[in-house]
């Protein structure tokens, strides 16, 4: 036995096209632990925003320990609530004075970012940025920051706060925040394009009409090397990467039957807010199941957004929603897009779920968290935030549980939990007093 194995970088390439290839049992040698090669499960880190806080009453669970019912705005993952945590009483100190642009900026760098209408703003680095930095050392992108919204407004958006706060949740310095993009087809382009410019690979890409035409030679190499799991698991993968394609097509030849422009969302992307998401969330699983970065941050939606739902039956816009004075009427609808936003994160874990890796699946290996910056809305506070995580029993992860705790703990203290968890280690982030005791197994 030579312990001869397929590198687990493998590509399926073609001019302007790169495919990154899941985990294969041929990429374990022979007669060797998968653990000792570098074909070894590797660690994943997401966040998921979502705007403008929630109905805390009908979020949080009852009792505390093993998560039993589940809230009527947490019903959407009752098949997977055995891989969630949701963690009640948490808080954003930083975020105060309470406004959307610190809830947005405070979500993943715990810091208070200074009052300014102008270009000398200034934050501090993220959590995911932190992570970006060890965990993807090894992929082809570092990290990907995705949004729903187009929308890059400058100037003053909040109480004399610069927009660069609401627009970007991801910061790779305190100086520096990255831009997310919402449209699926330049994201798909840019998992799977290969060399040359950013235009370069769209317009290589769209000559072809389909990635899979770029590689269909290297994949009927690669089929002749494979035995009968790893055909099936190539085949699956690339069917869902066909699948992908052709949602995004579909979206684009919409437009052309329909120009009308909807300033919420960028040209080209589904009509129905809940497919644009899916389609977001696919291309999440996509990254991951191929390796192309470890490292995933999503805004659902920006502060201040006058989004309408009709997927939820209300036709009331979010943000006025969200200031509904104690209305119950008002509070019961902003509920409703609260649980409608659940449903579709409950979706993205059961895919991870669904997709296997190893011994293990996608899931496993990957820590989600989901949740917001504000607590009430009504009042812009930070404190009792709703934060759940979900997946990452490879980590330690226990899942099936709702923790309350005693005392309000500062949310970059599950920032440096989840961190260390997936290996990356460090002593304090942001205003951290330690690690959560009790979050994961030992």
């Amino acid at each position: 036995m030579f312990k001869k194995a397929l590198p687990r970088r493998t590509f399926l390439r073609g001019v302007g096209a790169s495919l990154a290839l899941p985990l294969l049992d041929a990429m374990v040698p022979a007669m060797t632990a998968q653990a000792a090669t570098p074909a070894a499960p590797v660690r994943r880190l997401g966040f998921v925003f979502i705007p403008m806080g929630c109905d805390i009453t009908r979020w949080t669970p009852a009792g505390t320990g093993t998560l039993g019912d589940l809230s009527p705005i947490l019903s959407p993952l009752a098949k997977v609530k055995e891989h969630v945590t949701v963690l009640t009483n948490t808080e954003l100190q930083n975020a105060y004075p309470g406004t959307h642009s610190s809830s947005n900026a405070a979500f993943l760098s715990a810091a208070r970012p200074k009052h300014t209408e102008s270009s000398d703003y200034y934050l501090g680095t993220t959590v995911d940025q932190i992570a970006a930095k060890q965990l993807g050392r090894e992929t082809q992108l570092p990290s990907l920051e995705l949004a729903m919204d187009m929308l890059q407004t400058a100037g003053q958006c909040d109480n004399g706060f610069a927009c660069v706060y609401q627009n970007n949740l991801s910061w790779s310095s305190p100086t520096t925040p990255l831009p997310a993009e919402a449209h699926p087809r330049l994201v798909f382009e840019s998992l799977f394009g290969d060399g040359g410019s950013k235009a370069d690979r769209a317009a290589a890409l769209r000559r072809r009409g389909s990635l899979l035409d770029f590689v269909k030679e290297d994949i009927a190499d690669l089929g002749k090397t494979l035995g009968p799991a790893d055909k099936a698991k190539v085949s699956e993968y690339l069917d869902a990467v066909r699948d992908v394609e052709q949602r995004i097509q579909r979206a684009a030849k919409a437009v052309a039957d329909n120009p009308l422009p909807d300033l919420d969302r960028p040209v080209g992307v589904p009509a129905s807010y809940a497919d644009h998401a899916r389609l977001m969330f696919d291309l999440q699983v996509l990254a991951w199941q191929g390796d192309v970065t470890r490292v995933i941050t999503f805004q659902l939606a920006r502060e201040t957004s006058n989004r309408v739902y009709p997927e939820t039956g209300v036709s009331d816009p979010h943000h006025p929603l969200s200031h509904h004075g104690n209305d119950p009427a008002k509070v019961a609808k902003m509920a409703k897009i609260n649980q409608f936003h659940v449903s579709l994160f409950a979706e993205f874990v059961a895919k991870l779920k669904a997709t296997k890796e190893g011994a293990g699946t996608l899931l496993d290996q990957s820590v989600v968290m989901y949740g917001s910056g504000m607590g009430n809305p009504n009042v812009h506070d930070h404190t009792n935030l709703p934060i759940l995580v979900a997946g990452g029993s490879a980590c330690g992860l226990k899942g099936g549980r709702h923790i309350r705790f005693e005392k309000v703990a500062p949310l970059a203290n599950l920032h440096l939990t989840l961190l260390d968890k997936v290996g990356v280690r460090l002593d304090k982030f942001a205003d951290s007093s330690g690690h959560m005791d009790g979050l994961f197994s030992l």
